[in-house]
């Protein structure tokens, strides 16, 4: 099992009577509510968690993109990634990842994460996403070429960090005279890629047929379940058997003294998180044409779209989060591999409006009391 401390980067700090003036904290939410002073301390604050995760033993570090939001303020992950690579020095540090259908520039990406490989001394995982749907309005974008921007962008981009020639690109979506980028990867033939998604048949077969990982973002168990049954389904259509490290699941996560305690702490930081920071207009989130008609219906009848109006502990029994003593999280975890079989977690530790030194205490009880469980196959796991 490895284990990837993941950082959204939220801006928390917003005026008590926000959600009387707008439905969500994204796209048409004023960047007036972002203090500068504020938000300069937050990057720091951020960056010294992430590096700090590594000194204690998680497997890789993990930043993402988001645009327009309080939700996460990173909309280059590659620029965190760049403050991370000469401060670190053993994690993997994650891109999960760069928004490529909504970026302008296919081949900006493959040079950018070519020259974050060498920084890194080859540490460098690649996560590749769509973006979330109101993102393409923030870029003028439509919505209904999500997936073929993607496809072809991901395609441009591993041809360009594989070929030794220059060579031209006239496609759908994107046209170059000229593709021969300047450096080529360390990791050879590429740094290995990532697909973060919420289950859409589409991305399930495309991670399946290049053999990339799939890594899913927050739902309950049940739907994690059917996400990766498809994704082994699609693997063996294409004749293989996925590795478990293949598979991963990124969740929010806490560590207390006490399972009470820890649900008291826990309890405001997380009910920000899904009932505020997670709140969108009818639209917004999934708008028409952003999810084909076939991954849309088995969403619907399958039950697969997440309810995140709900208490933390309703959260923790359907299992969208993982909060509790050592103990408790360190079963809770073993129980969702047994039954999962995914081989990476991205542990959301500082989530929602947790307090710098909840993370700090949190971050130490997982990596000193939870992580050596799983180290060995033979170490028992707490009971």
């Amino acid at each position: 099992m490895k284990f990837n401390f993941f950082h959204l980067a939220p801006y928390p700090y917003l005026p008590e009577d926000w959600e009387d003036h707008h439905e969500t904290m994204s796209l048409d939410f004023p960047n007036g509510n972002f203090d500068p002073e504020v938000g300069h301390g937050l990057y720091h604050r951020y960056l010294d968690e992430l590096e700090y995760a590594e000194s204690v033993g998680f497997d890789g570090i993990a930043v993402n993109e988001h645009h327009q939001t309080a939700y996460g303020i990173m909309p280059s992950p590659n620029i965190m990634a760049a403050a991370l690579a000469r401060r670190t020095s053993k994690a993997k540090i994650m891109v999960l990842g760069n928004a490529i259908p909504i970026r302008g520039n296919p081949l900006r990406v493959a040079e950018e994460i070519a020259m974050l490989d060498h920084l890194t001394d080859g540490r460098l995982v690649s996560g590749f996403v769509r973006g979330i749907g109101w993102e393409y309005f923030a870029h003028s974008i439509s919505p209904t070429r999500s997936r073929s921007r993607f496809d072809e962008a991901h395609d441009l981009i591993i041809k360009a960090w594989t070929s030794t020639e220059p060579f031209q690109w006239i496609g759908e979506n994107y046209e170059y005279r000229y593709v021969n980028i300047w450096p080529r990867p360390l990791q050879q033939p590429h740094p290995p890629i990532v697909m973060a998604g919420a289950g859409s048949l589409e991305t399930m077969r495309w991670c399946a047929k290049h053999r990339h990982t799939f890594m899913a973002v927050i739902s309950r168990t049940e739907t994690i379940k059917a996400w990766f049954d498809g994704f082994r389904e699609y693997a063996a259509q294409e004749g293989y058997e996925p590795d478990p490290e293949q598979l991963g699941w990124v969740a929010p996560v806490y560590v207390g003294e006490t399972d009470k305690k820890a649900i008291e702490e826990a309890r405001g930081p997380i009910e920000w998180y899904f009932k505020k920071s997670l709140r969108q207009p009818p639209g917004a989130g999934l708008p028409p044409g952003y999810m084909s008609t076939e991954s849309l219906r088995t969403a619907l009848t399958k039950g697969r779209i997440p309810n995140f109006d709900l208490s933390i502990e309703e959260l923790i029994a359907g299992g969208y989060i993982i909060v509790g003593s050592p103990s408790t999280v360190a079963e809770r975890i073993h129980a969702l591999q047994e039954t999962l079989g995914f081989g990476q977690l991205g542990a959301n530790i500082p989530v929602g409006t947790v307090s710098q030194q909840q993370t700090r205490e949190s971050t130490d009880a997982f990596a000193k009391e939870v992580i050596p469980l799983f180290r060995e196959k033979t170490a028992p796991v707490a009971t």
